[in-house]
């Protein structure tokens, strides 16, 4: 059996803080706002992964109320993510996620990315896409105040 999920999520540029993306540091002045590392990428991944298992949103896993996931990283919390759904008999297939924002250009970061989060998930890098794309100035993504992120999963059930 095969079970597909969508994830989302969105983070305002601040200050002070490095830029995480699908598990690699983007050079940029500002970085991502959130409780943790605020790697837009793959939350929405791990959300597309909760999703297809049937189970709450990352939020209800990882809630910004506990200590203990201040500042984690997107890899530490995608790696829970993955050993959970495996106890569940479940693992990723392929996923695809598509970065939105203005700034910086991700041309260049995009193999990494992928290499990244495919060894994440214990993939080949044919399993695995990560695109950018601009907001082409609309809205707040537009006017650089932050980026999104949006990915799609296939989890195929896992022979126990």
């Amino acid at each position: 059996m095969n079970r597909i999920g969508f994830g989302f999520d969105s983070h305002r540029f601040v200050e002070g803080r490095p830029l995480m993306l699908a598990g690699v540091q983007v050079e940029h002045d500002r970085g991502l706002a959130g409780h943790s590392d605020g790697d837009a990428p793959l939350h929405a991944l791990i959300d597309a992964m909760f999703a297809a298992a049937g189970l709450e949103d990352i939020g209800e896993h990882y809630p910004d109320t506990d200590p203990k996931w201040t500042d984690a990283s997107g890899a530490a919390l995608l790696s829970e993510a993955v050993t959970e759904l495996a106890q569940m008999g479940w693992a990723v297939s392929n996923c695809d996620v598509t970065i939105v924002t203005e700034a910086p250009q991700l041309g260049k970061h995009k193999p990494q990315m992928r290499e990244r989060v495919a060894d994440l998930l214990g993939l080949d890098t044919s399993a695995v896409a990560v695109k950018a794309k601009t907001a082409e100035g609309m809205g707040p993504i537009g006017a650089g105040e932050g980026l999104a992120a949006f990915a799609v999963v296939l989890l195929e059930e896992l022979e126990i």
